[in-house]
């Protein structure tokens, strides 16, 4: 997509104050994102071992509630980004996206049973559904195209950043409350509704010309061939990927394993989004002004070596280096997969272009979550993380060829 047909599609973003710097709103958007992360990851660093260890859930059943409901969030992004490319209203899908995960947070104090929580997190995971795609369409929409990758990057770091502040709180409360999770949830609910705040005063959406977007809902054979042979080599791409990267949750099990305490086990998530945060800016930076290909590349090695550390190095040495190596492969994929649907798929189609790439790696990651979940039961911690690492380096294989063969131009 050229810078042109970009133009046209969308004017700029009111609130860039100056040329060469990214704009106002994604600033703010990294910011809503920011404080929903410290808020779900205050619930979601606890909850793999409350639910294991106080409510007696298998491991097996961790991964597969996790798998369903980021599959659920998935699908719920193909029909969102639809609906925000037909009408234009990004913003309004994604307030309501935030919303309704702020909503649900209360439900996780009060649940007293493991349906009410499994329900939680269901409708909090289609909360996110609703905003992912119009949200990541939007970033696109206010910045100019040779700012994109340092637009997503920053986006992505003040997301991380929440995502290990949450845990860090987490920490701390346990302490103060001698591990009462039920009061941690509480606190978890004052950043959601905060979230919202900022979103609905501080966040500015352009106006999408009418003439530019589809006439109906574009899922229809038709509009999905648009989007183009580059798009999809993503999607492929995408999809290998995210079969070797499964829940997060696995590695707060791995803590478990090595017989850390449950007050400390959200320090696991702390390490990771730290790795994250540092590199994702930097990655994204780079994204703008050297091969995507190359940094793909040594995202799947990063992963690699995190999986193969995980596996095979014993105690907690083991477990900060494997996870720091983990943080580190998603800073250098995370906001470049973005960028790559971005610049790959038609502007008036791009809502829709997210959407149909979460829902496809959503249903990917269900299968990949039920595989380790199965493995970690049958076989051990090993099995997991060692199939893992087969999957990521027939990933690399397939990149290098794809590379080799000059099929894909980034």
């Amino acid at each position: 997509m050229t810078k042109t047909a970009d133009t046209q599609a969308a004017s700029p973003d009111p609130a860039q104050p100056r040329r060469g710097a990214v704009p106002r709103s994604v600033w703010a958007l990294g910011f809503v994102s920011m404080f929903m992360d410290i808020s779900s990851e205050m619930i979601h660093a606890l909850l793999p071992m409350y639910m294991v260890a106080v409510l007696g859930t298998s491991v097996l059943a961790v991964g597969l509630i996790e798998g369903i409901a980021e599959a659920t969030a998935s699908i719920m992004k193909v029909f969102s980004g639809a609906i925000s490319d037909r009408f234009g209203k990004r913003k309004l899908l994604a307030v309501i996206g935030y919303g309704l995960a702020a909503l649900t947070k209360p439900v996780f104090p009060l649940a007293g049973t493991l349906d009410w929580l499994v329900g939680a997190r269901f409708v909090d995971r289609i909360g996110k559904g609703i905003r992912g795609a119009p949200r990541d369409a939007l970033v696109a929409d206010v910045t100019p195209p040779e700012l994109r990758g340092a637009a997503y990057g920053l986006r992505q770091t003040l997301d991380t950043v929440g995502a290990f502040t949450g845990p860090l709180l987490a920490i701390g409360l346990m302490w103060w409350t001698a591990d009462n999770y039920q009061l941690v949830f509480w606190f978890a609910v004052l950043p959601a509704f905060a979230a919202v705040a900022i979103l609905a005063f501080c966040v500015r959406e352009p106006k999408l010309p009418a003439a530019s977007r589809p006439r109906k809902l574009p899922l229809s054979r038709g509009e999905l061939a648009r989007l183009g042979s580059g798009y999809w080599w993503v999607v492929v791409i995408g999809l290998a990927f995210t079969l070797a990267r499964f829940s997060e949750a696995f590695l707060i099990l791995r803590a478990e394993s090595t017989g850390l305490a449950p007050m400390w086990a959200p320090a696991v998530l702390v390490v990771m989004s730290v790795a994250f945060s540092l590199s994702a800016y930097p990655a994204g930076v780079l994204s703008d002004r050297m091969r995507k290909m190359d940094l793909l590349l040594i995202g799947v090695a990063l992963l690699v070596a995190a999986d193969l550390v995980l596996a095979f190095v014993p105690g907690l040495t083991g477990l900060g280096l494997g996870v720091a190596l983990w943080g580190l492969h998603m800073g250098f994929t995370q906001g470049l997969f973005n960028v790559l649907i971005a610049d790959s798929a038609p502007a008036q189609l791009r809502g829709t272009a997210f959407g149909m790439f979460h829902l496809l790696t959503g249903v990917a990651l269900l299968l990949a979550s039920v595989i380790a979940g199965a493995l970690w039961d049958t076989v051990g911690f090993q099995g997991t993380f060692a199939a893992g690492a087969l999957f990521a380096a027939l990933t690399a294989a397939g990149l290098l060829t794809l590379r080799r063969t000059q099929r894909a131009a980034f």
